[in-house]
């Protein structure tokens, strides 16, 4: 039988918090990345979080990466949840195929940024056309972000 004081939750577990703290950080950086072009909007970084996570069926951290998501969203003015459809057809249908075929990690990984971003641009575009929007716009931009966020992909 346990007792009382093993019963009553650690003042010590600070792991909300850090989760809390990782969203905020994401969403100061996410905001600094639409004034300052140079800084990558880590789409793709979240990407892979995000497959990681599914990999290892940890909720928590899918959780907080679609809450990610939904800021990344918001602050480029995409549909609501479209990007966690979008990584969750592509890791389910996709990736698989690609993991099966390809041997080489560098490979996979760039495969993981180009769907990331100009997979996205695609699936947004065919969307806009479903529901009548704007289309989004392509930027030149996107091709540094690919590159540079390829190496922090190939870091991961």
């Amino acid at each position: 039988m346990q007792t009382l004081s093993n019963m009553q939750r650690s003042i010590t577990d600070k792991e909300p918090l850090v989760y809390f703290l990782y969203i905020a950080l994401f969403a100061v950086y996410e905001s600094l990345s639409s004034v300052y072009l140079f800084l990558p909007p880590l789409f793709a970084v979240l990407f892979v979080l995000f497959s990681n996570a599914l990999n290892k069926n940890d909720f928590i951290s899918i959780l907080v990466i679609s809450f990610c998501f939904v800021i990344f969203e918001a602050e480029k003015g995409y549909l609501l949840f479209s990007s966690i459809l979008y990584f969750v057809i592509i890791y389910k249908f996709v990736m698989p195929k690609l993991i099966q075929n390809f041997n080489c990690q560098a490979c996979i990984k760039i495969s993981y940024v180009l769907l990331s971003y100009i997979g996205f641009l695609i699936f947004h575009t065919f969307i806009s056309q479903i529901f009548l929007l704007p289309l989004p716009s392509f930027d030149y931009y996107i091709i540094y972000y690919i590159v540079l966020e390829f190496f922090i992909v190939s870091i991961l």
